[in-house]
């Protein structure tokens, strides 16, 4: 079974049409019809209904099993490629939204020094994200952050033989625009916050049912919510009234609003390197010059 057949079989069903499949695939309808025909004829069976263009029961089946093949198959080619080109190393980390701050940037930085030709590759995810690729094994080191108590790891879950280690902490502070009824204070208890309005930023602020937990259950509504994983999007959306947010206390001063210390509960930013316990030489050198912290 020829990939170029598989490859045609998935695409007319996907798009359910021969011509459709052929203006994607840069062929002409008479060569996919083709490689349909000569598809069924290898294997012995119908695999798509003409009018309308579907695919029949064993198509079906088929269909399923090219996609697990061809996935497989670009997978061998990636690896093949990376490792028939040593001359040029790589260096893929995963981060957070928050966790890309200059000491992760310089720590790149350093290690390319030591090896001009690395090419190094940043993949910013969600907090939980970043955790996920380095125990999947997609990444041998991530950078990520989160809220917890001073002195305090991250809940990243089950992680496995990954390790993870502090790279330090800082307080946090709520963010309210100016004119808000708050912004006169010196600081502030968030549990006598929690009926307040709140922007829902999961990947960048505090979670909102992380202060849920940390309060005891208050209800912290969400009033606006903010999906992406740009600071300074959220930073904008907050400052323009729609809704507080908890963030690390030099992020939420840097956008030229209030930024209120939180007093209660004691509540920190921090940031954490995660690492695979083996590593090949630039990722090892990349964990070796990132500064520790608690």
């Amino acid at each position: 079974m020829d990939s170029h057949l598989l490859r045609t079989l998935v695409t007319v069903a996907r798009l359910g049409s021969f011509s459709a499949a052929a203006l994607e695939l840069g062929y002409t309808q008479s060569a996919v019809s083709q490689q349909i025909a000569a598809l069924e004829a290898e294997l012995g069976a119908p695999l798509l209904h003409r009018r309308p263009v579907g695919p029949t029961g064993a198509g079906e089946r088929m269909v399923e099993h090219a996609r697990l093949l061809l996935e497989r198959m670009d997978a061998a080619r990636a690896d093949v490629r990376r490792l028939s080109v040593p001359d040029r190393p790589q260096l893929l980390v995963a981060v957070s939204p928050l966790a890309m701050d200059p000491a992760v940037a310089q720590a790149l930085a350093k290690v390319r020094q030591n090896d001009p030709r690395l090419r190094v590759r940043v993949r910013v995810l969600p907090r939980r994200a970043v955790a996920a690729e380095v125990a999947a094994g997609g990444c041998a080191v991530g950078v990520t952050d989160g809220y917890t108590a001073p002195g305090g790891p991250l809940a990243l879950g089950d992680l496995g033989p990954v390790r993870q280690a502090g790279l330090g902490e800082e307080p946090c502070a709520v963010l309210c625009p100016a004119g808000h009824p708050l912004h006169r204070r010196t600081g502030v208890d968030l549990g006598q916050l929690a009926d307040a309005g709140w922007l829902d930023a999961p990947a960048v602020a505090a979670p909102l049912a992380d202060l849920r937990t940390a309060t005891g259950g208050g209800a912290f509504p969400a009033v606006a919510d903010y999906e992406g994983l740009d600071a300074a999007a959220l930073l904008a959306l907050a400052v323009a009234g729609h809704g507080l947010a908890v963030l690390p206390r030099a992020l939420a001063a840097s956008a030229g609003a209030t930024a209120l210390p939180v007093r209660a509960p004691r509540l920190a930013h921090r940031r954490e390197v995660l690492f695979a316990p083996v590593l090949d030489a630039p990722a090892r050198a990349f964990v070796d010059a990132l500064p520790r912290g608690a």
